[in-house]
């Protein structure tokens, strides 16, 4: 008899997601975490006395969300921040021309005339794109079309560029021309100004997690699964790997079988992309109180585009910033100093001695990370939106696969995450999981042990 109906390698949303279900149904499971807390690429900073989110920040539109549902029936409590999306309007920003000039309401509205325009032709030359054709091509030909002058084309040609890396993590020539399909957001966006890793510590309070438990090796047969931990074997029915993809490319782990192309060939086309975040708090304000979103357009944005107002979470006067694709790559090879003095420099040019010193900064390396190696899967030329689904198998009925790449609809996301665990479950137990009472059951044990 196997020492365990299920293990589960990898403790992030999805790997707990799976555990609480199974665990709740009855099963004995294990969840096997490599690094040594919970929350995988959901990892928040309490250090300063407030939660800085250097992983995954927001829920991306809230209407239809099942994930939504969950954070309202848990009281977790959200802030509304709807930027998250890359939008050029409707909510406050203070945007800057090339040159580093504030743009008054006639430049601003002319901005978001264009990009609506050069989106609109954009969807036509996705539409019409042939195999192989990159994000890259369908946006400089949705430009050729669009008749705008050559400095607003420039404009708009940063923005798409940006608006790829900060999305996907990757260059935009890197970027399949159809991997912003299923970008569309329904509804605001939250962030969380407890800390988005409440949601993985609640949902995985008193599972049997052990953390610094590196997998090494999975080996499956028609009796079941061993697992490889250092020196230690795990056994059981069956197992639901749900380490980032940045981690199966690397190969870390080896599959015995190998795995078929069915999965392994997803693994492969899929890309891994890298999207850092910089964080830096100020002693007082510079930027307008109503502002959400600072955002410089085309050579004043050339590295750093955009700056995020997310002073409510902490009280203090704080911008989050990013660096993502080959950009990202290049910057967290920098030391923080190096990196801070760059983005102060972009600023100054926008905003001159009225940026301070920072108080303080948090720095994200999420590439070099051994246990992710990236930041969130994205739709690399070569690949299409079934290697996603593809990719959660299962294999041989005892060799699962859950985490964001794995999800079709919305792939790079905490919900995308919760969901492929949720269905991983599902497919073990055979039956369905109300997502209603999966709620409601952590709440119930929460109460009975009094937190």
């Amino acid at each position: 008899m196997s020492a365990f109906d299920t293990i589960v390698i990898g403790a992030g949303m999805s790997g707990l997601t799976s555990a609480r279900m199974l665990a709740d149904a009855g099963q004995r499971v294990v969840v096997l975490e490599a690094r040594d807390r919970i929350g995988g690429r959901m990892h928040t900073d309490r250090s300063a006395g407030f939660p800085v989110d250097l992983g995954a920040s927001w829920i991306h539109g809230i209407d239809g969300s099942p994930l939504w549902d969950l954070v309202q029936a848990l009281g977790v409590p959200t802030i509304e921040y709807t930027v998250g999306s890359f939008q050029v309007g409707g909510r406050p920003m203070e945007n800057f021309d090339g040159k580093g000039r504030a743009m008054g309401e006639t430049a601003t509205a002319q901005w978001i005339a264009d990009v609506d325009e050069a989106d609109r032709l954009l969807v036509e030359e996705i539409a019409a794109s042939s195999s192989g054709d990159t994000y890259l091509d369908v946006t400089e030909r949705a430009l050729d079309r669009s008749g705008f002058s050559p400095e607003r084309i420039d404009e708009i040609r940063e923005f798409f560029r940006h608006r790829v890396e900060e999305q996907c993590g990757a260059w935009i020539g890197d970027l399949d021309a159809h991997g912003l399909d299923e970008d569309a957001i329904e509804g605001d966006e939250v962030i969380f100004p407890r800390g988005y890793d409440e949601l993985p510590r609640r949902i995985g309070a008193g599972l049997d997690v052990r953390t610094d438990t590196p997998v090494s090796r999975v080996t499956r047969s028609t009796a079941g699964v061993v697992v490889q931990a250092g020196d230690t074997e795990y056994t059981a029915d069956r197992v639901i790997v749900t380490v980032p993809l940045g981690v199966l490319k690397t190969g870390t782990i080896e599959f015995d079988p190998a795995l078929p192309d069915a999965v392994a060939g997803p693994i492969d086309r899929l890309g891994m992309g890298v999207f850092n975040k910089i964080f830096l708090q100020f002693p007082a304000r510079f930027w307008n109180d109503e502002s959400y979103v600072i955002r410089a357009l085309g050579e004043a944005g050339e590295h750093w585009h955009s700056w995020y107002d997310v002073s409510a979470v902490s009280g203090l006067p704080t911008l989050l910033t990013f660096a993502a694709g080959p950009f990202g790559r290049h910057m967290q090879e920098l030391p923080d100093e190096e990196v801070v003095a760059d983005v102060l420099r972009a600023l100054r040019s926008l905003y001159g001695d009225a940026v301070g010193e920072p108080r303080a900064h948090w720095i994200t390396h999420w590439g070099p990370d051994a246990f992710s190696n990236g930041s969130y899967s994205h739709l690399a030329v070569g690949s299409t939106h079934h290697d996603h689904d593809a990719l959660a198998g299962p294999v041989d009925d005892v060799l699962h696969f859950a985490g964001e790449a794995t999800w079709g609809d919305e792939p790079a996301t905490v919900g995308a995450a919760f969901y492929s665990g949720h269905r991983a479950a599902e497919r073990i137990l055979g039956h369905t999981v109300d997502l209603g009472e999966f709620a409601a059951g952590i709440t119930a044990r929460e109460q009975k042990e009094g937190r």
